[in-house]
Formats: C-alpha cells, sequence, structure tokens
C-alpha cells in the first residue's frame, strides 16, 4: 500500500512541502486490472540492433475527451526533437518523429494508429495522454518490442503491469494526487466530501485515493457516484450527491464537466454553494465555456513542476497558439530520454532503449540538456538527466521515484492560475 505521510497536509505553510511514501506506485474507458508484477523496468531483454535511426513515434490526443491537452505534448515532443537535431541527432543521424492521434477509449482511433506507426518502424511509442486509452495498445506495443512511453498515464495500476520492462511513464502515479487532493480539501476546512467520478480506470482509481486520504485526514465520505462519461444527462448523479448534503465536491471528470457544473447549479451545489475540486483530466481554461465567474474559487490539482517562463516560451515558438502547457515539459522530457537512452545504449532499438531509461535517469553526472548529457555519455560517463518536468529518476517499475503535483484556483474569467506545488519522493 502506499501512503504519503502526514507532512503532505502542510499545505498551507509551505509551497514545496516534502511528501515522503513508504512504497512505489488519467484515463478513459475502464480496463481489467492487471494481476501480474511487471518486471523491472532495467531488465528489459536485449535485442537484435535497431536500423540506426531513432523512430519516435507519438499517440497523443488530436480527438477526444481529452483533445486539450494534444497541443502541448505535441509541442514538448517537437521541440525536444528539434533541440536533439540541431544537437547532432541520435548515432549520428536525425531522429525522425512521426505524428499520431490516440482518439479516446470510445474508439478503435488508438489501435489504428499503434499499427501504423509500428508498419512505420517507430523505435518508442509515447503516449497516451488517457490511462484507459494506454491500456488497450500497451500489449501490443511492447509486444512488438518497443518502448511505451506516456507523459500522462496516472493510473496506479501501470506500476505492476506485465510490460516486458517496455513501459515508462514521466507523470506519477495518481496515488500521490489523490493523496495532494484529499489533503487539499481537509486543509480548506470541509469535513465532510463527496466525489462524483468517471467511471474507468482513471476515474475509480483517483476517486478511491481521495477517498484513502480525506478519510486519514479525518473527514468523512459521504458518496462515492460514479457516472457514465457518455451519459447525456447527469441529474441523477448530482442528485445522489445533494442528498447527503457535503461540504466539498471532488469532481473526477474529463470534457463532461461542461455538462455536471451546469447540472450542479441548477441543483443548487455549484462553486457559489459549496467547494468544488478539479483534477488534471478537466483543470482546463473555461473561459469560453461558462458565463463569468462560473468557476471562482474551484480549486485543482495538476501532476507536474512549475513550468519555466523560458520554457514556455520555447513551446510557444513551437505553437503560438497555445493556451495551457500541461504535460507538455513531461512530453518534452520524455523524448529527451528516450534519445539519450539509445545513446547510452549505441543502438535505436526499443529493448535497447529500455535497458538504459533507468540509467540516464538518475545515479550519474548531472546534465540538463541533450548535447551535454550526449557528451558526457560520449566520454564513457554516466549520466543523471533532470528534465523540465522535474528530476525524473525512474524507479525499476519506470515510475518517476520524484514527483510534483502543483495546486491551482480559477478566477472570475474561468481560467486557472497555480497557488502551491507540492514535491516529493516516491520510494520503492
Amino acid at each position: 500500500m502506499i501512503r504519503i505521510a502526514p507532512l503532505g497536509r502542510a499545505l498551507a505553510v509551505a509551497a514545496a512541502a516534502s511528501l515522503a511514501l513508504t512504497a512505489c506506485g488519467g484515463g478513459d474507458e475502464d480496463t481489467a486490472a492487471p494481476a501480474e508484477s511487471s518486471a523491472p523496468a532495467s531488465s528489459a531483454p536485449a535485442a537484435a540492433k535497431g536500423d540506426g535511426t531513432l523512430t519516435i513515434g507519438t499517440l497523443l490526443p488530436q480527438t477526444g475527451d481529452l483533445a486539450f491537452l494534444g497541443p502541448p505534448e505535441f509541442a514538448g515532443v517537437d521541440l525536444a526533437v528539434e533541440e536533439i537535431n540541431a544537437a547532432g541527432g541520435v548515432l549520428g543521424k536525425p531522429v525522425t518523429k512521426i505524428h499520431t492521434d490516440s482518439g479516446d477509449a470510445k474508439t478503435d482511433i488508438a489501435s489504428q494508429s499503434v499499427d501504423k506507426l509500428l508498419q512505420q518502424k517507430a523505435d518508442a511509442i509515447l503516449g497516451a495522454a488517457s490511462s484507459g486509452v494506454s491500456f488497450t495498445v500497451i500489449d501490443k506495443i511492447v509486444n512488438a518490442g518497443v518502448v511505451h512511453f506516456s507523459p500522462a498515464n496516472t493510473s496506479p495500476d501501470f506500476t505492476t503491469y506485465t510490460d516486458k520492462g517496455l513501459y515508462f511513464r514521466t507523470a506519477p502515479s495518481d496515488v500521490l494526487q489523490g493523496r495532494v487532493l484529499g489533503d487539499l480539501i481537509i486543509q480548506d476546512g470541509s469535513d465532510t466530501v463527496a466525489i462524483l467520478n468517471r467511471q474507468d480506470s482513471y476515474g475509480t482509481g483517483l476517486a478511491t485515493e481521495v477517498k484513502k486520504s480525506v478519510e486519514s485526514g479525518g473527514g468523512t465520505v459521504t458518496d462515492v457516484v460514479e457516472y457514465d462519461p457518455g451519459a447525456a444527462d447527469f441529474s441523477a448523479d448530482v442528485a445522489k450527491i445533494k442528498a447527503k448534503n457535503p461540504k466539498a465536491l471532488a469532481l473526477i471528470a474529463f470534457d463532461e464537466t461542461k455538462k455536471i457544473i451546469p447540472e450542479l447549479k441548477k441543483q443548487g451545489l455549484g462553486p457559489d454553494k459549496i467547494k468544488i475540486y478539479f483534477v488534471d483530466g478537466n483543470l482546463a481554461d473555461y473561459s469560453k465555456d461558462f458565463p463569468k465567474g462560473t468557476l471562482t474559487g474551484v480549486k485543482g490539482t495538476q501532476p507536474g513542476a512549475q513550468v519555466t517562463e523560458d520554457f514556455k516560451a520555447k513551446l510557444l515558438k513551437v505553437n503560438p497558439e497555445l493556451k495551457d502547457f500541461n504535460y507538455g515539459p513531461e512530453s518534452y522530457d520524455a523524448a529527451m530520454l528516450t534519445a539519450l537512452a539509445a545513446v547510452a545504449a549505441k543502438d535505436d532499438s526499443g529493448t535497447a532503449i529500455a535497458s538504459k531509461l533507468v540509467d540516464v535517469s538518475k545515479g550519474g553526472e548531472k546534465c540538463t540538456e541533450f548535447k551535454a548529457c550526449a557528451d558526457l555519455l560520449a566520454a564513457g560517463k554516466d549520466i543523471d538527466y533532470d528534465g523540465v518536468s522535474g528530476p525524473v529518476e525512474f524507479s525499476d517499475a519506470g515510475d518517476p521515484s520524484e514527483a510534483t503535483i502543483g495546486v491551482f484556483e480559477y478566477g472570475d474569467d474561468n481560467v486557472h492560475k497555480n497557488v502551491n506545488y507540492l514535491s516529493g519522493k516516491v520510494s520503492g
């Protein structure tokens, strides 16, 4: 079991409170939870040499419930590949990138995209953003000997999934986000809390962690209501929440938030009546979706370190239309780590990359840019890449062993701004 120590409750005390964990740790439609333990990521079997050209495929949302996350994620990969190639590429050749759409789990788009990427000899596939989508394609990817590397999957189930040592992610497990969100709700003075969540692997997993956190903090969870994300109407779900009269509501949702918020207001449970909290799946810009002031005071959590103004400027050069930067840093780091692992392995094949990903993420000489890191590797040095999303430092299961969760609050313009960051270690 994963448990964050009570230090996580110091939300109002420090902007970077330390969260100690005693064991290692967003999605779409539900999938069966895996039961078997994965092999350590660093134990990926040796394979034949790659073809000499590192090909990175992306499986990110251009359409579907998480389409708002796509632009910063694509921009992060594009920026990384641009910088890698400007520094000489990998193994003496430019890195090739192939972008595809992940859609969501209501469609078969992801499976078709993976087929396309495998046909074009992708060595690593970056994505999906949705945990549920990744579960639908992970077996196909790893069975092909290709690295499956997500910048945004947060389902705890990936930690123990049988992935042949080929699955990695730069986003932390929702065990951490759930504990931070529960702590935040209690810290804000609400001792009765309802949870309204999507009925899928992301929603149920995160709801479980929020419930644990609220109860361990002395609060009461009045109800956990799972809803069908494809439903046309959420009135019955909201009515169940209202019947228990909670002081706060954790809304674990995606794009359907645009329908749920008006229903909450209609039934007297809007943000002006009770405290409402979002998560990474619905922490979006709603300035064009709701009347001014609709979300004033709503708070939410988002995995990821603070995005520097310098990095935002770089992403905006790649895509001047960006409004959100969610998971852009994690996508950038995923591409950078993939390239550095290929350099360290002197081989661009998926299994060779996987065998070096843990090594290049920790334990060596610190470096933060591709050229500096690659030069150290060329000199026979061990490296420790620290990225724009944080230290990364993979556990043997391919999870980040250090992570940061941001806390955000909406203003009258229905746009969220950061109010706090909490960083902590996840040790196995």
